[in-house]
This record gives C-alpha cells, sequence and structure tokens, in this order.
C-alpha cells in the first residue's frame, strides 16, 4: 500500500507494473461457476463476465497486448476479441484465483466502500453507454461499453492502492464543495488521476483508440461524446437524480440520441416525482458539477 504520494508520475507508473490487480469477489464467483462448467461455457460468456468488472478488464487487456507483433496483426480493442484470441482453457488457466479488492481492503473498511461506490458508477455508465451505442448503430458497441467502464480506472486503482490518499482527496472535496476533483488530486498526490490513467495506458501499451475513447478531450467525436455522457450521467445521478447538473446532461443526451425529454426520462426510469421538475418549463436550477 502507498502512504504517501510519490515525486513523479514515472513512480506511479513502475509501481502499478507491479501489483496484483484485484477484482471483485462476486466476479471471481462467477468465474469459478464458469470453470466448473469449461466444456460448455463460451468466449461470449466468459466477456461477459469480465465486463463488469473493470479492474479484471484491464488485466486482460494489458495481458493480452503481450501477443501484439507476435500472433495479433490488430489491435484487441474488446473483451469478447480477447477471450477469443487466448481462447477459453488458456483464459481460465492465467487469470485463475484471483486476490479480490474485498480481500485486499479487508482492514480498510471506509477505502473499500469507497471503490465499490466507484466500481458501481462505472458500471452503470458502461450500461449506459451500451443502449446509446445501440441506439446510434455504434460500429462497435463493446468498444464504447469498455471505454466507460475503464474511464475512471485510476481513481479505482488509487482506491485500492493508496487508500489514505483517496480518503484525503475525498475529505478535501466534502470540505469545500467548490474544491475540483482535479484540483484536489494535485493538492494531495501532485498529479491528476486522468493523467496518470493515459501514462498507464502508455505503459500498458492499451489500443490507440480505447484511450481516445476514454479522453474527454475527443468530446467533438460523437463515440467519445457516448462515452462522456454515459459517466457525467451516472456521476450525477449516483446519490439520486437531484443533482443540479443533470438538466444539462440530459439536454446533451436528447441532442445525442435525437429524443425529446419525456422519452429519455423514461428509458432512464427516471421516477416520476424527480422527472416532474425535468419536464417543468424553463426548468434551468443553478449548474453544478463535482468534476475537474
Amino acid at each position: 500500500m502507498v502512504d504517501q504520494p510519490f515525486e513523479a508520475m514515472d513512480a506511479w507508473i513502475e509501481y502499478f507494473g507491479t501489483v496484483d490487480m484485484p477484482i471483485l469477489r462476486q466476479t471471481a464467483r462467477r468465474l469459478e461457476e464458469a470453470r466448473q462448467s469449461i466444456d460448455r461455457v463460451n468466449g461470449r460468456e466468459i466477456a461477459a463476465i469480465v465486463l463488469q468488472d473493470p479492474l479484471l478488464a484491464i488485466k486482460v487487456l494489458a495481458y493480452i497486448q503481450r501477443f501484439q507483433g507476435k500472433r495479433l496483426h490488430s489491435d484487441i480493442t474488446t473483451i469478447a476479441n480477447a477471450v477469443m484470441m487466448l481462447g477459453v482453457e488458456p483464459f481460465f488457466a492465467h487469470f485463475e484465483a484471483p486476490t479480490t479488492i474485498e480481500t485486499l481492503l479487508k482492514d480498510e473498511p471506509q477505502a473499500l466502500l469507497g471503490v465499490l461506490h466507484v466500481i458501481r458508477r462505472v458500471q452503470r455508465a458502461s450500461r449506459y453507454a451500451h443502449d446509446w451505442a445501440f441506439e446510434r448503430h455504434d460500429m462497435n458497441i463493446e468498444e464504447v461499453e469498455l471505454a466507460a467502464l475503464l474511464h475512471d480506472l485510476a481513481e479505482i486503482l488509487l482506491w485500492c492502492f493508496a487508500p489514505q490518499l483517496a480518503i484525503e482527496i475525498r475529505r478535501r472535496q466534502q470540505a469545500d464543495p467548490t474544491l475540483r476533483s482535479a484540483a484536489a488530486q494535485v493538492e494531495v498526490l501532485g498529479i491528476r488521476l486522468f493523467d496518470l490513467q493515459l501514462a498507464l495506458c502508455d505503459a500498458w501499451h492499451l489500443p490507440e483508440l480505447l484511450k481516445t475513447l476514454m479522453d474527454d478531450a475527443n468530446a467533438g467525436l460523437a463515440r467519445v461524446r457516448n462515452v462522456v455522457l454515459a459517466v457525467n450521467l451516472a456521476r450525477h445521478s449516483a446519490n439520486d437524480w437531484n443533482n443540479p447538473a443533470l438538466p444539462d446532461d440530459f439536454e446533451a443526451i436528447e441532442k445525442l440520441l435525437h429524443v425529446d425529454r419525456p422519452t429519455l426520462l423514461a428509458r432512464l426510469n427516471v421516477p416520476d416525482e424527480a422527472a416532474a421538475q425535468y419536464l417543468a418549463p424553463r426548468h434551468r436550477p443553478p449548474r453544478g458539477d463535482d468534476q475537474g
């Protein structure tokens, strides 16, 4: 575990390159159940399990990149293709007996709650991203879904391996609601988590396409906008449907999907009581956001 921030980005990269990436206990249980039926399970079913767990997803992607230039003739940008490339039996052989997040953080209850909160949020974002990519007839839905799942990877890693630093960032933001995420990260870590994430993508030789899809700066591209809006909506609705940033989210999603407000709220299953305020004429609460 890291108790004090490293002085340089390279030290963070080196550290995360040596850790054993944990996965969710539920994921480990589902993998073991699938392994017990190895003669019947297929790659698509395995991919469905992996796509619920951001840390297992990044483990699979990072591992498959080792074959670049050997067996791979093009980038592997989806979990389904990675599993197909590895084969079912080799997949289980390599990823058996994983460490779980719950075991890793058994003595850090605040951090465990913190990381599970982030993981639930990115799971939700990935579902939004998948559904909208399907509706947009995206050329490869899983790429968009995967990018949303991995969008906050560095934050998840921080909660797992530097829990006290993650707790301190959260404490500062709770003490000062105007403090943006990126500013709090720089205060505590000396770096932005987004910059760390891009550096990790480079170090692990992840496909350029996934890096593009995870980078909010590319939001001019419809596929990236799909990811960004899914991540924002999941973040802003994490606690309830009353976040003042939601009207702007809804407006942008309506433009992306070419739907009206009632249709969108119905698709998102926004409760009637909360939906009513967003259907009122000229509804515009003060703009607020927790993102840096």
